[in-house]
């Protein structure tokens, strides 16, 4: 009995590397968004020409000036998530698999990238969306048109919720002067 209760366990425990699926679909995921962010990059510079055109009118000029200011904020965003990806990835390898030796040597990795609980991994998740957050919501609000006072107040109360989330978010970090670790 107690050979198959220690085979049962080993099953147990070898059934952890089942997220290694999750880790390198994760992975390959976050390489496809640096991929996408990338390349809307390259191509919203590529138009950049037609601002300074000598023959644009400035009617036309706006317009461009605004969707690039939109696709600034879209490539942010592609690399928020992109990054989310990534810490996602290491956070589970780190969690369920095992450490990572080359995070821990260099004095170049964050501590954004060293895992130590879920309650951890979720935490650096956590902030990260939010950020996405921030970053949509100011995408909005650049395309948002103003027909009254009213819609002004809604910006206003955006941006005071906004404050406010971060203000929650790093007093939680903080205890008697000290970050958490």
């Amino acid at each position: 009995m107690k050979a198959l209760a220690h085979a049962f366990e080993s099953f147990l425990w070898n059934s952890r590397f089942i997220v290694i699926a999750a880790v390198i679909t994760s992975l390959l995921s976050s390489l496809v968004m640096f991929f996408v962010a990338t390349a809307d990059a390259y191509f919203m510079i590529s138009h950049l020409g037609d601002y300074v055109a000598t023959d644009i009118s400035q009617e036309a000029r706006s317009v461009l000036r605004a969707s690039t200011v939109t696709h600034v904020v879209e490539i942010v965003d592609g690399y928020l998530l992109a990054t989310i990806l990534l810490i996602f990835s290491l956070g589970l390898y780190e969690l369920f698999i095992g450490k990572i030796q080359m995070a821990e040597e260099f004095e170049t990795s964050s501590n954004v990238l060293l895992i130590e609980s879920l309650d951890d991994l979720k935490s650096r998740l956590a902030k990260v969306i939010l950020m996405i957050l921030i970053v949509k919501f100011f995408e909005y609000a650049i395309a948002m048109k103003f027909h009254s006072a009213l819609d002004l107040l809604y910006l206003a109360a955006g941006i005071a919720f906004i404050g406010l989330a971060l203000y929650l978010s790093h007093a939680g970090e903080h205890e008697d002067g000290k970050e958490k670790h």
